[in-house]
């Protein structure tokens, strides 16, 4: 995983940083609107005081946080693929590009230790699903992944209320933010309600705090919060290593350096995978 020298300095020094998915780059707009609205995102992201990580894969490697070269690749390219979780791996192997959806987005967000991540509407349960079994994999990667999605609820065209009771299923908290009613992506009111209603950004950092020291964050995984981070590989120590390998890969410093640091910190580099274990 490649995390962009911006992204790893907000996170190693706990400044704010917002993911953001690429899908809607790579095939929810056209051109060149799409590289256009990307810019507008991130700008967005910015102004209000956060660093923005765009998340792609780009030759089969997940980018978190893209510089303009990496964008341009991503944006204006003819073979891109659509990625959610289970093509990650697939397309890393082939070496391919590809935009991530929520589901990718979320799980890259997470490795990296980003915990907001940003995005129009969620996938859901398709109309017909109980012919089709056709529900988007956001949701089940959303109940086990710790991220905080900031959204305009789900998409118009799903089944809004199976949906929702399929996030009940899932134990994934639904919360309006200064709204009682649940949207439908370009509605205001998807004439659903919300359990929940917040109408401060203090009062959402309360609950994403009650949640991680609770362990209700995600993987079904009960234990401190500090060795779910270690576990996870999301903790501090493990985002300076990351800062500093790209940093020797940039050639600012020796290799020597990111040994150094990966011993200091007794990180295990043999260590599974953890959503494989």
């Amino acid at each position: 995983m490649r995390i962009h020298p911006e992204v790893s300095a907000a996170l190693a020094a706990g400044r704010p940083v917002v993911a953001l998915e690429s899908a809607i780059i790579t095939h929810g707009l056209p051109r060149p609107d799409n590289l256009r609205v990307a810019r507008e995102i991130e700008q967005a992201v910015r102004s209000g005081g956060a660093v923005p990580a765009t998340i792609a894969i780009v030759g089969g490697e997940p980018y978190v946080g893209l510089d303009d070269a990496a964008l341009l690749r991503v944006a204006e390219g003819d073979a891109v693929a659509k990625v959610s979780v289970r093509d990650i791996a697939v397309l890393a192997a082939r070496g391919g590009d590809g935009g991530t959806t929520v589901a990718a987005t979320a799980h890259l967000a997470a490795r990296a230790g980003i915990t907001v991540f940003a995005t129009g509407g969620l996938g859901g349960v398709h109309r017909g699903a109980r012919d089709s079994w056709d529900e988007s994999a956001d949701l089940t990667t959303l109940s086990r992944t710790g991220v905080l999605v900031v959204c305009a609820g789900v998409k118009s065209i799903l089944d809004v209320a199976a949906t929702l009771e399929r996030l009940e299923t899932l134990s994934v908290g639904v919360v309006g933010y200064r709204t009682d009613r649940f949207p439908g992506f370009y509605l205001a009111d998807s004439g659903h309600p919300v359990g929940w209603r917040v109408d401060t950004p203090a009062q959402v950092a309360d609950i994403l705090r009650a949640r991680c020291r609770l362990g209700t964050d995600g993987y079904g995984r009960s234990d401190s919060r500090r060795a779910l981070r270690r576990f996870f590989e999301v903790g501090r120590h493990y985002v300076v290593v990351a800062a500093l390998r790209e940093l020797a890969a940039e050639r600012a410093i020796e290799p020597s350096v990111v040994s150094e640091a990966i011993a200091k910190y007794e990180i295990n580099t043999d260590a599974p995978i953890p959503t494989s274990v």
